[in-house]
């Protein structure tokens, strides 16, 4: 199996993960400092009257960049990595499959395999997932539905995202490969995951063989002759098309 990862998104991303972190930090800290200010030294009635509407513009700032770096450390940093878990599910895989991590977005994990080409989708989320018609949920108490909204975890829409992503391989190929067939499935990359299905339009799947169903066992109850669903010249084509030339990877 060949993979092609796109390290500078996810080495941009975790250094943006991380500097929002110690920039919320130290804005929290700054606000601590001017709160504080007023007693080891005297103030003038003016001069504390702003010390005390600085931290009301601070703090909600510093919260806002709190956040926005756990929503990306739960993206970029948070392990298993998804490149890492779909890696470790598929191995033993044809040697023909090539996989494809964050050139496409919104497809940020493309597979293309002898049983057809997926866009696969990846939720981190573990605990008791529901999906009925389409629409996920994380069943929670209200205590951990409070601290979810902090952790920005929740599951979003992940049928809406496979949507999007297979409508975006689509017009790529479409010049190139017009009878292509574009497929979605949706990966959890936490065996400790509990999902209940009512109705899914997609394959719901874990990234560990060891899950039922697994993401390989699934490809290879797919039944095929073998064969790419892209030629070799198709695959260049597209490479040529949503990579970057190889000196600039």
């Amino acid at each position: 199996m060949r993979i092609e990862i796109n390290e500078r998104v996810i080495k941009r991303n975790r250094q943006i993960a991380q500097y929002t972190f110690f920039a919320s930090l130290g804005i929290w800290l700054a606000g601590l400092g001017v709160t504080l200010l007023p007693l080891f030294q005297g103030t003038d009635p003016e001069t504390l009257g702003w010390l005390e509407f600085v931290p009301t513009i601070i703090l909600p700032v510093g919260l806002l960049l709190a956040l926005f770096a756990v929503y990306m450390t739960n993206l970029w940093i948070r392990e298993p990595r998804p490149e890492q878990a779909i890696r470790e599910g598929l191995k033993g895989i044809s040697n023909k499959t090539v996989l494809y991590h964050y050139y496409h977005t919104p497809a940020k994990h493309l597979l293309i395999t002898p049983q057809g080409i997926f866009v696969l989708v990846v939720r981190f989320q573990t605990g008791m997932i529901e999906v009925k018609h389409d629409r996920w949920r994380l069943r929670r108490g209200i205590f951990e539905r409070l601290s979810g909204l902090f952790r920005l975890d929740g599951l979003g829409d992940p049928v809406g995202e496979a949507k999007r992503g297979v409508e975006y391989i689509q017009r790529i190929l479409k010049p190139i490969a017009p009878n292509a067939e574009v497929q979605a499935v949706i990966i959890l990359t936490d065996p400790r995951a509990e999902v209940t299905i009512e109705e899914s339009s997609l394959p719901i799947l874990y990234a560990d063989e060891k899950g039922k169903p697994s993401l390989k066992n699934y490809l290879r109850g797919i039944n095929r002759s073998g064969d790419m669903p892209l030629t070799p010249e198709q695959i260049k084509a597209f490479e040529e098309v949503t990579l970057p030339a190889p000196d600039a990877k």
